[in-house]
């Protein structure tokens, strides 16, 4: 990947990258996905690092970290989610301390993409703990590794086993004051907001290949296995379940390019992000499971890959949100639209 220049793939040619549209990337993300999930999110998390930047650093942040993350030679690492704090973000207890020309960070990090392999984080922090409304006080900062961070251990998960998953501690971690993204306290929660909403296309575009890749499986296996004299593919059961299964693909597959088009259009997106993640990955889920059982016996086992599409497919209705958060988002954005 880094030999095709994908660490870059939506940084400006100006900084050495690509300059790719979020659309554009979304068909990579939905190829990669279809080969091998945990591919798409050694990527995903690296340029939502790289958005941040590009979008809220200084000059003198994108200039300094931009270049070498389109090379790969950083890779990018978000710390948000906490043990106690996942979808509600306002509830984050990692402090930041001004002291000097630094700030000094305390507090633990869960579920970090790319935690081990990262050189650069971003890390979400109170720098006004009694900020009202809480949101105000949350701040971004641009970490390296170095003494205060640590890695304390990698989760073992059901799925998404080719990548690493860890918890971060911070313990008097120093940051330069000049690594505070867009170099304005308490604007955190909105710069960290934005970049979900390609977070959230990102997670539906790996859905869609995920279930991409189940269905293909299924649909081959059916031409092949037979049963009382002819193929189960001519058994109308069986059909049924691959039309379904094609129909809810390609539904998911024209929101996720929907919601990435208007992102590429630089209007708000949340509504569409948030439709598309949450159809994508319950669609994802339930191809999952049908392929299986297309599949009966052979499905349950380590000879095909449904087993590792099953076992990958319920992070997408946890990730960049749960899918009850994505309700909410869209319930409230649609009583917005049509007030009376």
């Amino acid at each position: 990947m880094k030999e095709l220049g994908l660490f870059g793939a939506t940084i400006p040619a100006e900084f050495g990258g690509l300059g790719l549209d979020v659309t554009t990337y979304a068909r990579i993300v939905e190829e990669l996905s279809r080969g091998w999930m945990s591919l798409s999110g050694v990527l995903n998390t690296h340029l939502m690092v790289a958005y941040l930047l590009r979008e809220h650093g200084t000059p003198e942040q994108k200039q300094r970290y931009l270049p070498a993350m389109a090379r790969g030679e950083h890779r990018g690492a978000l710390c948000l989610t906490e043990p106690h704090a996942g979808s509600d973000v306002q509830r984050i207890r990692t402090t930041a301390v001004r002291q000097g020309d630094v700030y000094v960070l305390n507090g633990s990090k869960m579920f970090i993409t790319n935690a081990r392999t990262a050189t650069i984080y971003a890390i979400a922090a109170k720098t006004n703990p009694n900020a009202e409304p809480p949101y105000k006080g949350i701040s971004l900062f641009l970490g390296e590794k170095g003494a205060g961070l640590g890695v304390s251990r990698d989760i073992d998960k059901l799925g998404y086993k080719g990548i690493e998953t860890c918890e971060v501690h911070l313990e008097d971690y120093r940051v330069p004051a000049a690594n505070l993204l867009g170099g304005t306290e308490g604007r955190g929660f909105l710069q960290v907001m934005s970049a979900l909403e390609v977070g959230r296309v990102n997670i539906a575009a790996r859905a869609v290949g995920v279930a991409t890749a189940a269905f293909e499986q299924a649909i081959r296996y059916a031409q092949q296995r037979e049963t009382f004299g002819k193929p189960i593919a001519q058994h109308q059961a069986i059909q049924l379940k691959l039309a379904d299964m094609a129909t809810k693909i390609q539904a998911a597959r024209l929101l996720t390019y929907s919601a990435a088009e208007k992102k590429d259009r630089g209007e708000r997106a949340d509504l569409e992000a948030g439709m598309a993640k949450l159809f994508a990955s319950e669609t994802c889920l339930e191809v999952a499971v049908e392929a299986m059982r297309v599949l009966g016996g052979y499905g349950y086992t380590a000879e095909f890959p449904v087993e590792r599409y099953f076992r990958d497919a319920p992070l997408m209705i946890i990730g960049e949100g749960t899918n009850e958060i994505q309700r909410l988002v869209i319930a409230r954005q649609l009583l917005e639209r049509y007030k009376l």
